[in-house]
C-alpha cells in the first residue's frame, strides 16, 4: 500500500513552516538537529534537509519535539495556511 501524500504530492505538511521557523530563530539545519538530539531524537542535518524538501515523512513524535523547540502548536505546524 502506498504511503499517503498531500494533494500536492508532498510527503509532509510541515516543510514550509519548518524553514520559516528556523529562519526566524536563526537556526541552521545543523543547529536544529543538535537541539532535537538533546531532547532524545536521533536526527542530523540531512534529516532536516529531507523534511524541508519533502523527501521524508515526519512522525508525530518529531512534530511534538519541533513544536516544543519553537514553542508553537501542532496546529500551527500542520496548517497549510
Amino acid at each position: 500500500m502506498p504511503k499517503p501524500r498531500s494533494v500536492t504530492g508532498e510527503k509532509n505538511l510541515i516543510s514550509k513552516k519548518l524553514r520559516i521557523l528556523r529562519a526566524q530563530h536563526g537556526y541552521s539545519q545543523r543547529c536544529l538537529a543538535s537541539k532535537l538530539q538533546l531532547i532524545g531524537l536521533d536526527m542530523d542535518k540531512n534529516v532536516i534537509t529531507r523534511i524541508e524538501t519533502n523527501k521524508r515523512y515526519v512522525t508525530d513524535i518529531e512534530i511534538k519535539a519541533i513544536s516544543e523547540i519553537f514553542k508553537v502548536s501542532y496546529k500551527y505546524l500542520l496548517d497549510n495556511e
